[in-house]
């Protein structure tokens, strides 16, 4: 009998690494978000910041940055910091999508969307203020994290996030509804809405560290084959389980007239593409020659598989 070809697995428990990791950056988002304590907002502004960040949520992002800085063996300090600033990032953007001149969608996590809770325009400014906050995290006036990756985090993430990621696949998204797109546009928009962003998740958590120009690059790779699998699944669950399992409308997407993979490619060709992508993502972790990359492994599994 062969042996597995990644043993490590075995003795891998995601759940419980998850756990350990998530506790830490709970922590960290529960006392560094407008804590009423230490640093409240003013006008109710931060009870909306902390409703939009804390309790809900995958976390894949931040459990995406500590995995590859666990990797290349980086800086916990950075990786922290980076894991919280991309998770505020990625929640003023589910604020703001959630929005009427956006998506106009009413549940988001399983609870009322923000512009819901505390009307549009305080969801407006909790989404402003929140990534804001994302660059403040990035910057510590203490030296736990150097002033040249500090740098290099904070344009990380302010690229992954503006006109050349997320927003510019937002707005891509915005001017498709009801568009028939070929997979060349599809895969674009997507790219720059939803996998820049993981991809960049990766990419800092390796800044935290030092690596080969080898294994950055295959961490690259790693990050574009997870970031496209993730919204290719994305898009079979919006189909395929309902609102409650989700946390958010189900059936949105066919709703609204939006192209999606399984408009594009049917159900079952879109569950085979992101079996698919997941080989390539592991494929290039084996090409890193980084050694700690199980979590990373198991993150792509996780997120390729999920049911919610």
């Amino acid at each position: 009998m062969n042996a597995p070809e990644h043993p490590t697995h075995l003795s891998f428990s995601l759940s419980a690494w998850s756990a350990q990791q998530l506790a830490s950056v709970e922590e960290a988002l529960s006392r560094w978000v407008a804590c009423p304590t230490s640093a409240p907002a003013p006008a109710d502004l931060g009870d909306a910041m902390r409703y939009a960040v804390l309790d809900g949520g995958k976390r894949l992002r931040p459990l995406l940055v500590l995995a590859a800085c666990e990797a290349v063996n980086g800086n916990p300090h950075a990786a922290l910091r980076s894991a919280c600033a991309v998770e505020l990032i990625h929640a003023y953007s589910l604020v703001h999508d959630d929005m009427p001149c956006m998506d106009n969608d009413v549940l988001r996590r399983g609870k009322p969307t923000v512009h819901i809770q505390f009307g549009e325009a305080q969801a407006l400014l909790a989404g402003d203020a929140l990534q804001a906050l994302a660059f403040e995290f990035l910057t510590p006036d203490d030296d736990s994290v150097d002033a040249a990756t500090q740098a290099r985090l904070c344009r990380m993430l302010a690229q992954a996030a503006g006109f050349q990621g997320m927003a510019g696949g937002q707005a891509i998204d915005l001017a498709s509804v009801g568009l028939p797109l070929n997979s060349t546009q599809l895969h674009e928009m997507h790219r720059l809405k939803t996998g820049v962003l993981l991809q960049a998740c990766v990419m800092m958590g390796a800044a935290c560290g030092a690596t080969t120009p080898a294994a950055e690059m295959a961490l690259r790779d790693y990050g574009a084959a997870v970031g496209l699998a993730f919204q290719v699944v994305d898009d079979i669950l919006d189909v395929t389980a309902d609102s409650v399992t989700l946390g958010k409308t189900a059936g949105k997407d066919a709703a609204q007239d939006k192209p999606t993979f399984v408009s594009l490619m049917g159900l079952q060709a879109s569950k085979d593409y992101a079996q698919r992508l997941l080989e390539q993502a592991l494929v290039s972790l084996d090409a890193s020659g980084l050694e700690h990359t199980t979590a990373l492994r198991a993150l792509a599994d996780m997120l390729v598989n999920r049911h919610h």
